[in-house]
């Protein structure tokens, strides 16, 4: 059995180069809701040298609210921003001499595209602008994995061991206690859980192909040691998404 195991970095949260021994991709934040040209740069650099995939973070451009909290943008303006911001990674990455792998869109974007099919569409419409070899890393189940495949992307539903869910498959608000899971060994083995029974979204039973941590977690680099040696102990091998 096999597992990619992606996290949220470049999001200046000081724990990426702790990190980024035990997992094989990099969501890098490309500057709207966090980062800059300067730590992208740097991100690149760290995933290139412990050999994990690059792929782009975009989000809302909203700093103030680290990019969770939900807008009303049309779907054009959605295509627009969202190229620019994989734009922006993929030149610094060509400049590094490393290609991106893929795209996992971060936040209040996320979620609102996992239940509206316009953005997750302008999604993969500025994925393929870039490349049409990227793959699209969405919620499991959800429209924007439904999405990447429409478009003749490839796509990569994604579950999440350190944060609990709703009763339809979706993510519950971090505004509700215990929406984030803080404990290394229930993130390890919720981890287990959704690799091994997949997560219920919207009454089926769906695969998970890729687990993410959060970067910003206080007990990130914890996080993702525990769950790497859990999963090797488990024979479960772990490995990127293009590998």
């Amino acid at each position: 059995m096999k597992i990619d195991l992606n996290c949220d970095l470049g999001e200046e949260a000081g724990n990426d180069e702790a990190i980024m021994p035990y997992i094989t991709s990099a969501n890098i934040a490309c500057g709207f809701h966090a980062g800059n040209a300067n730590v992208m740069r740097a991100t690149i650099r760290l995933a290139k040298k412990y050999g994990v995939n690059i792929g782009a973070h975009p989000g809302w451009k909203d700093r103030e609210n680290f990019g969770r909290l939900e807008m009303n943008v049309s779907a054009k303006e959605t295509e627009a921003i969202v190229f620019e911001q994989i734009n922006a990674l993929a030149e610094i990455a060509k400049d590094e001499d490393v290609a991106l792998t893929h795209v996992k869109p971060h936040g209040a974007l996320y979620n609102q595209a996992a239940k509206d099919r316009a953005l997750a569409d302008a999604i993969a419409r500025a994925m393929k602008r870039i490349s049409v070899g990227l793959t699209l890393v969405g919620l499991a189940g959800s429209g924007l994995c439904e999405a990447g495949v429409g478009a003749g992307i490839q796509a990569a539903g994604e579950g999440f061991p350190d944060r609990a869910y709703n009763p339809d498959g979706t993510l519950m608000s971090r505004s509700k206690m215990g929406a984030v899971i803080k404990s290394p060994e229930e993130v390890a083995s919720n981890a287990l859980r959704l690799i091994k029974d997949g997560i219920s979204f919207g009454g089926r039973s769906v695969r998970v192909e890729t687990l993410c941590l959060h970067g910003d977690n206080p007990r990130a680099a914890e996080n993702a040691k525990l769950l790497r040696e859990t999963l090797m102990k488990n024979g479960i091998e772990v490995v990127g998404l293009k590998k």
